[in-house]
C-alpha cells in the first residue's frame, strides 16, 4: 500500500468512524463549511495532554460553559481557573493555560494565530500544541504526533528503536504522511486510529483500515510496538498533610504559584522528603499547636515521584499560618487529587 493509498483508505474509515467529541467539528460538517473554533481546539489539545478524553471532557464543557471564548477566561483570576482545574492533575497546564489566554486577549485582540509559528509563539504553547490548533483549526499541514500517533507509526514501520530514543525517528515517519489534503481531518484519523483501533494492548487488527501496510502485524505480534526501555524505579517521598478544624471549618492554604501543584488549594504539609517521618517529627511539623490524632495514610502517584502522606486531624484554637477557613462540607472543592484523598482521609470516608 502506497502512501496515496494508505492515506485514502484512513481517512475513509475516519469520515465513517470519526469519534463524536465536544471539541470537534465532525468531517461531514468540515464538507459542509463549518470550521472550528480555535479556542475550543486549543483548550482540548492542552487539557488531552496526560489525560483521558473521559476524564477531560467534563472539564472542558465546564470551561467551556464558564469561559466561552478566550477573553473571557483571560479575565478570570488565577484562583478561579486553577480550583477549576483541580483534579485535571499536571497543574504546570494551567498556568500556562491563562498564561497564553491572556497573551492572545492582549496581543492578538483574542483571536489566535493561524500558522504553527504564529502558535508557537504565545507562551506556553509547545510543539505539539501548535500542530495540533494549526491543523484541527486551521488547516495547516503540520505534523501532528502525540502518543497515539506514534504507537500507529511504531506499527506501521516496526520501528526497533525503543522509545523514547525513537521519537525523532517517529515523528520523521508521521511527518513523510502529512500532505495538503484534508491535514486537520487526517490529524484527528490517525489519533482515533491509535485510540480505537490501534491500542496499546490487544489492538484490533481486523477493524483496522490500515493493516495491509502495517509491518508490525506482518512479525504477528503488533502488540510489541513500539519498543521501550526499561522504565526506573520511581522514587517515593514522604510526609505529612494536616486537617485543622475550628468550628465546623478546615484550614486550606494556597500553594506558591511555581512549584509541583502551583497557586493549587491544599492542606497544610510537612516538607516531603526521602525518609518517613516519625509520629513526634510529624506533630512538631503541623502547622499550629494541638492535640493532632494520626487518621493514617494515603498514597499518590506522581509523574517522578510516588508520596506516602501521614494525615493527622485536630480541633484547633489558634491561627493557621496562611489559612483559608472553609466550611468542611465544601472543603473538597477545588482540590487537587493527592489532598482530596488526605482531607477525606482525614474526616474518615476512606
Amino acid at each position: 500500500m502506497n502512501t496515496r493509498s494508505l492515506r485514502r483508505a484512513l481517512l475513509s474509515w475516519y469520515d465513517a468512524n470519526a469519534r463524536r467529541l465536544p471539541w470537534r467539528v465532525g468531517p461531514a460538517d468540515r464538507r459542509a463549511g463549518v470550521r472550528p473554533d480555535p479556542y475550543r481546539v486549543w483548550l482540548s489539545e492542552v487539557m488531552l495532554q496526560q489525560t483521558t478524553v473521559p476524564h477531560a471532557t467534563p472539564y472542558f464543557l465546564g470551561f467551556t460553559e464558564r469561559w466561552p471564548t478566550v477573553s473571557a477566561l483571560a479575565a478570570e483570576e488565577d484562583g478561579a481557573v486553577m480550583s477549576a482545574w483541580a483534579g485535571l492533575g499536571y497543574y504546570a497546564r494551567a498556568r500556562n493555560l491563562l498564561t497564553c489566554a491572556r497573551a492572545v486577549a492582549s496581543d492578538h485582540g483574542g483571536v489566535f494565530p493561524d500558522t504553527e509559528e504564529g502558535l508557537r509563539a504565545l507562551p506556553g504553547v509547545g510543539a505539539y500544541t501548535a500542530a495540533a490548533v494549526a491543523a484541527i483549526a486551521f488547516d495547516r499541514a503540520a505534523n501532528v504526533v502525540d502518543g497515539n500517533v506514534e504507537r500507529v507509526m511504531a506499527r506501521l514501520f516496526a520501528v526497533e528503536t525503543p522509545l523514547p530514543d525513537a521519537k525523532p525517528e517517529l515523528k520523521a515517519l508521521a511527518a513523510s504522511l502529512v500532505a495538503d489534503d484534508r491535514p486537520g481531518d487526517w490529524a484527528q484519523a490517525l489519533m482515533d486510529l491509535g485510540a480505537t483501533v490501534c491500542r496499546p494492548r490487544q489492538p484490533l487488527c481486523d477493524r483496522c483500515p490500515v493493516a495491509a501496510a502495517c509491518a508490525a502485524l506482518k512479525t504477528g505480534a503488533p502488540e510489541n510496538y513500539p519498543r521501550k526501555n526499561a522504565k526506573a524505579d520511581r522514587p517515593r517521598r514522604h510526609g505529612a498533610a494536616y486537617l485543622a478544624i475550628r468550628k465546623g471549618e478546615a484550614a486550606l492554604v494556597r500553594r506558591p504559584a511555581r512549584g509541583l501543584l502551583g497557586g493549587m488549594l491544599a492542606l497544610p504539609t510537612s516538607d516531603w522528603r526521602a525518609a518517613p517521618f516519625n509520629p513526634a517529627e510529624a506533630k512538631r511539623a503541623a502547622p499550629v499547636a494541638a492535640d493532632w490524632r494520626s487518621m493514617g495514610e494515603i498514597e499518590h502517584v506522581f509523574t517522578h515521584f510516588a508520596l506516602t502522606l501521614q494525615v493527622w486531624r485536630a480541633e484547633v484554637s489558634g491561627e493557621v499560618d496562611g489559612a483559608i477557613w472553609t466550611p468542611l462540607a465544601e472543603a473538597g472543592a477545588g482540590l487537587p487529587s493527592v489532598f482530596l484523598k488526605a482531607l477525606r482521609r482525614g474526616m474518615a470516608l476512606i
